[in-house]
């Protein structure tokens, strides 16, 4: 190890060691600007729920303030009194709250990754608010989880029920990726062409990168799952704890666990409730409960086609995420080197 990098590696460690102080009054700060920001929402009769046209409310303005207000109070406890158990729960209390805030900014990412533009600016924004909020106040509520004389695991596989949980939501998304690629390759699926799903596309606003993408016969949703099964099997297999040796000066090194688990819980907090209920939508649409719209399809049975597949593997996989996730975190916590030893 080079001079430089021991000293970065000092620098680094000095600053970690602190941050249980350092995330209280970030926590704070959040809040401040979240109350904020739904207070101003709130008075100029902003909207932050589309539910398509106009059809929104304001009113979600005053539940946001509410919601910043709670983590400014909470978090200025924490810095008068410590973290107390009941301090303790409100902090979790407000970090869920802003997690359901959070829901569907998955889905906005996406958007925007393609070239599209969201469906409203103010809603976005509250979404990523919220997300931010959500891992600061669950930071503050873990800030004195730190324990002395910790060493860190060796890299391990998850167990056998959780790869195959993997595996469950790694299929699931084949049918998907099959469907999205039939069309990016001019094919026909559920009585609707390549040109016509394109013409949809162009339509919607998509970009000149998604465009082209689907002239060479590449769907980037199809790629986006690729993506999102590599972040799956790097939660359930050793690699996915070091760093490859084409990562350079950060090859062999540990992979901090925040890296794979913020897109984790963010994918599992979007995919898994938003399958879910879909596939209880579609289960009542398929038995004549609910009439479902053939919107760009040609018939309401090939819309119901679609979804099955879509909403199956965004159940599957979402739930796969959220094992692995869960299993991700218990296998690297830190451990007393005591334990270490004795293993």
């Amino acid at each position: 190890m080079t001079s430089v990098e021991r000293t970065m590696k000092a620098l680094w460690s000095a600053w970690w060691q602190r941050w249980p102080r350092w995330v209280t009054w970030a926590t704070m700060l959040w809040a401040v600007l979240y109350a904020g920001f739904g207070l101003a929402c709130a008075l100029s009769g902003t909207s932050l729920l589309h539910l398509g046209g106009d059809s929104g409310t304001s009113g979600l303005g005053w539940a946001v303030m509410a919601v910043g207000a709670l983590a400014m109070l909470v978090s200025g406890a924490v810095v008068l009194y410590g973290l107390r158990p009941a301090i303790r729960v409100l902090l979790w209390v407000a970090c869920g709250l802003a997690g359901i805030t959070a829901f569907s900014l998955l889905m906005d990412a996406i958007t925007l990754m393609l070239g599209q533009g969201v469906d409203s600016q103010a809603s976005a924004a509250n979404k990523a608010l919220a997300a931010v909020g959500a891992v600061l106040l669950a930071a503050t509520a873990r800030s004195d989880h730190r324990p002395a004389g910790t060493a860190v695991r060796a890299p391990s596989a998850a167990p056998q029920l959780v790869q195959l949980a993997a595996w469950a939501g790694t299929l699931a998304f084949v049918p998907y990726a099959a469907m999205k690629l039939v069309w990016a390759s001019g094919g026909t699926f559920a009585g609707t062409t390549g040109e016509e799903m394109l013409a949809v596309s162009e339509r919607n606003g998509a970009s000149g990168i998604f465009l082209t993408l689907e002239s060479w016969g590449l769907d980037p949703t199809a790629l986006l799952a690729v993506l999102g099964v590599f972040l799956l099997w790097g939660l359930v297999r050793p690699w996915g704890q070091v760093f490859p040796r084409w990562t350079l000066f950060l090859r062999g090194r540990r992979v901090p666990r925040w890296l794979p688990l913020a897109p984790a819980l963010l994918g599992a907090a979007t995919l898994a409730p938003y399958g879910v209920v879909g596939a209880g939508y579609l289960t009542l649409a398929t038995a004549g409960v609910v009439t479902l719209r053939r919107g760009d399809f040609h018939s309401s049975g090939d819309a119901l086609l679609v979804g099955w597949i879509g909403m199956v593997a965004f159940a599957a996989y979402g739930i796969a995420l959220t094992i692995a996730a869960v299993s991700y975190w218990l296998r690297t916590r830190p451990a007393s080197r005591m334990s270490i030893t004795k293993e």
